[in-house]
């Protein structure tokens, strides 16, 4: 069981790593037309979606993007499925996604049917022995098959009906927290502490999992955070190797130049080689001011009303995007100032990793969003 788990984790991030560039583009591509619109006075473009002009073109494209951010349920179950078996099951897992948004099964409901569609793949690939000169059916036709039609039993006539009420209920239920205020700060200080305590390992891969659940029925509002958090550890230690320079090595100071990039895009990874020197504290630190940088971004204001792009420049994709960069920077200090001040990084970092086994830091870039 521990080894399938472990390989359905694997499968499912293999996923969202083929679902992340579409999350991006797409958004993008709704949120630059809301932006000029905002510029020229206009809240909505709605009215514009009839007619001709300038207007017309921007909601044409933000058209676009929507369309993209309501293929995710189909681009995750597809490559969840390919990853678990290859080609022959891709077909299936979009069919499966497909119909886990049309049924309102959601998320869940397509990360199932990614399941149904692969494992019924692998099975078949185990299971069923033809003769040679049938072998080329095998995965054009009969694999298929069997994978489509166990998609279409379990998931079409089955677990639709029981998935969208689950679906539904847990999608209510963080919509009201994400909009609550108290609720909302809880579950800003919350991701924020997540994102930033192992930076790529499984308690940030499942807070930024939660987002993109969240993301995909159309609630908005965590992704603003976690976007927020993301950004905030890297950013700090480079600010930290500016701020207090004699308190690192001439080699941290060289890593914090490109802590720069990785927290202007957000990859929280750069902030590992400077929390292994003492992780004990270090990870505190490092929780306690995601938590802030979050909790501040919560109580300016900063909402999620499209899609929001990672990294500092996803302020352009955000309400009031001024108190989501408030609180990034509010977040870095404070792990610049609590780290310096309690951490001497003049080490050699050849020692850094002496008590660390090194070969249990799960490095991911699959974060990013």
């Amino acid at each position: 069981m521990k080894q399938f788990l472990k390989e359905a984790k694997g499968h499912l991030m293999t996923g969202i790593g083929y679902m992340l560039p579409l999350i991006i583009g797409a958004s993008l591509v709704v949120a630059i037309p809301k932006i000029i619109a905002l510029c020229m006075g206009i809240s909505s473009l709605d009215p514009y979606a009839d007619g001709t002009g300038f207007l017309h073109i921007l909601k044409m494209i933000e058209n676009v993007g929507w369309t993209g951010i309501g293929l995710i349920n189909t681009v995750l179950a597809g490559f969840i499925a390919y990853s678990i078996a290859d080609k022959p099951a891709i077909g299936a897992g979009f069919i499966g996604g497909a119909l886990a948004s049309s049924t309102q099964a959601g998320f869940l409901g397509a990360v199932i049917a990614a399941f149904i569609a692969g494992y019924t793949v692998k099975w078949g690939k185990e299971h069923i022995h033809l003769p040679e000169s049938m072998r080329n059916v095998m995965p054009l036709v009969i694999l298929p098959f069997l994978a489509t039609g166990s998609v279409a039993i379990i998931m079409g006539a089955i677990l639709a009906d029981p998935l969208a009420a689950i679906n539904g209920a847990l999608v209510n239920w963080l919509r009201d927290m994400s909009t609550s205020g108290t609720s909302q700060l809880v579950m800003a200080i919350l991701l924020g502490a997540m994102i930033a305590s192992d930076m790529g390992g499984p308690i940030n891969k499942s807070a930024w999992m939660a987002g993109n659940v969240l993301l995909a029925e159309g609630v908005f509002q965590a992704n603003v955070f976690i976007n927020c958090a993301i950004c905030i550890p890297p950013l700090a230690y480079a600010i930290a190797t500016v701020m207090r320079k004699k308190r690192f090595s001439a080699a941290f100071r060289e890593t914090g130049k490109g802590n720069w990039v990785m927290g202007f895009i957000g990859i929280t990874e750069g902030a590992i080689p400077f929390t292994l020197v003492k992780p004990q504290i270090l990870i505190p630190v490092n929780m306690f001011g995601g938590a802030v940088g979050t909790a501040i971004c919560c109580l300016l204001g900063a909402k999620g009303d499209i899609p929001p792009v990672g990294g500092i420049y996803g302020f352009v994709s955000i309400t009031n995007g001024w108190a989501y960069l408030v609180g990034i920077l509010a977040g870095a200090l404070v792990i610049a100032v609590l780290s310096t001040a309690l951490v001497d990084f003049n080490q050699d970092t050849s020692t850094v990793v002496q008590d660390v086994n090194v070969d249990e830091i799960e490095i991911s870039f699959e974060d990013i969003s």
